[in-house]
């Protein structure tokens, strides 16, 4: 039950997005626009309450409540980049706004929008394990949660891989190439 809601929520939470941005930008309803837009990040709760009351009511947790737990944390760490990158395209797209800027190839600049994402996936990480550990507190039952405290770990992982990728764009800055002439 918890992957489809998962799903739906992925799915509700672009459908709020698609409709605020088409309110604020096609329709010229800006508070209409913005209220839709509010109610995206309000499908994680709708996740958060769902996988608590099936982990309350007993269930045991499984590859799915830690899914939920790392999509919640994504969600939160890096929604409002999300909506801002589509919310520029589709000014762009559909209201005569300014071109979306490129994010930075090469040098400092790269190394610095590298560590800023991985701020994100830091933050992501610390609410995902939080919710994790939260639940693994509640449930208090160590036959049923399991599956939590290998998320945990996978979770840890992905971070330090994460934090590797950025420290190489520090050490080793990727540099424009440079074509000869003849």
């Amino acid at each position: 039950m918890i992957v489809h809601l998962i799903i739906a929520c992925e799915i509700m939470f672009w459908v709020f997005i698609a409709a605020g941005l088409a309110a604020r930008y096609l329709l010229r309803r800006k508070t209409l626009g913005a209220a839709l837009l509010i109610c995206a990040p309000l499908v994680d709760v709708v996740l958060l309450v769902a996988t608590a009351l099936d982990l309350r009511g007993g269930g045991e947790a499984n590859f799915t409540h830690g899914l939920a737990a790392a999509y919640i944390g994504f969600s939160v760490a890096f929604g409002h980049s999300l909506i801002s990158w589509a919310d520029a395209r589709f000014a762009y797209r559909f209201a005569g706004g300014p071109a979306p800027v490129a994010p930075p190839e090469y040098g400092s600049a790269r190394a610095l929008r590298e560590w800023r994402e991985f701020g994100k996936a830091a933050i992501a990480w610390a609410i995902a394990c939080g919710l994790l550990g939260a639940a693994i507190f509640l449930v208090d039952d160590p036959a049923r949660t399991g599956a939590l405290d290998g998320w945990i770990s996978k979770l840890t992982v992905v971070l330090g891989i994460w934090g590797a990728i950025a420290l190489s764009y520090t050490v080793f800055p990727k540099r424009e190439k440079v074509t000869a002439r003849g």
